[in-house]
């Protein structure tokens, strides 16, 4: 496995081989940019909030008539968080997802930097993403690197699209037998709401039009900048 880690500590990933095959890890498709050293650096801005489950037919016919003209797409996730700890520091964490809905499908492994904390002007949380496509085979090669799975999740739920934005309502749920992934149980009566874009590094102006349609959504659900120091893995 070849891996790539800048000046900041975070990685980049190029290649990694599974049974003899080696395949390429790409970031999703973006807007050519001027680059240096040959990678586009990719941000998420995030905002996120919450709505009760009796709230969600009003939030879902307020996001209908404000996004795109087009149905939003259903999904079942199955996601499974890795650690891989090191002798110093926070353990390096990545993430695997695979859909329920579309078995054959591909993996997705996503990597999310630390959020950014330089810039508080800044109307959303901003980090740095890595989210590729994978083999099956996904699980038995982060165990093989060393990797511990730590906590598994089933997410279902809707995605909106408005331009770059992406709206996604989804209701976590906690897997009761590992792997079992028929046997869950509800985290909370509510439904967690996340507004994100993913853009190359330094097109800050993204949060404002976040803000702008945040706004539109109130007093349905109140999207935020969350603060790092509250977040879980």
């Amino acid at each position: 496995m070849f891996i790539c880690v800048n000046s900041t500590g975070e990685t980049m990933f190029s290649y990694f081989r599974l049974k003899s095959v080696w395949v390429k890890m790409e970031a999703p498709p973006v807007t050519v940019m001027p680059v240096t050293g040959g990678t586009i650096n990719m941000m998420e801005y995030l905002l996120q909030g919450s709505v009760l489950d009796q709230a969600l037919e009003s939030l879902l016919h307020r996001l209908r008539g404000l996004c795109d003209n087009m149905e939003p797409e259903s999904f079942t996730d199955h996601e499974l968080v890795y650690l891989l700890k090191g002798q110093q520091g926070n353990p390096f964490i990545l993430r695997a997802r695979r859909s329920l809905s579309h078995p054959t499908a591909p993996w997705h492994l996503r990597y999310l930097g630390q959020p950014e904390v330089g810039d508080k002007s800044r109307h959303a949380l901003v980090r740095n993403c890595v989210d590729v496509a994978a083999s099956h085979s996904l699980p038995e090669f982060l165990n093989e690197m060393g990797f511990r799975m730590d906590h598994e999740f089933v997410a279902n739920g809707h995605i909106f699209r408005k331009g770059v934005m992406k709206v996604v309502v989804s209701k976590l749920s906690r897997i009761l037998v590992p792997g079992n992934t028929e046997n869950t149980e509800r985290l909370s009566l509510s439904y967690l709401v996340e507004l994100s874009v993913l853009a190359p590094a330094g097109q800050d102006t993204v949060s404002e039009d976040m803000r702008s349609f945040a706004e539109q959504l109130k007093p349905l659900v109140h999207l935020e900048k969350i603060d790092p120091s509250k977040q879980r893995h």
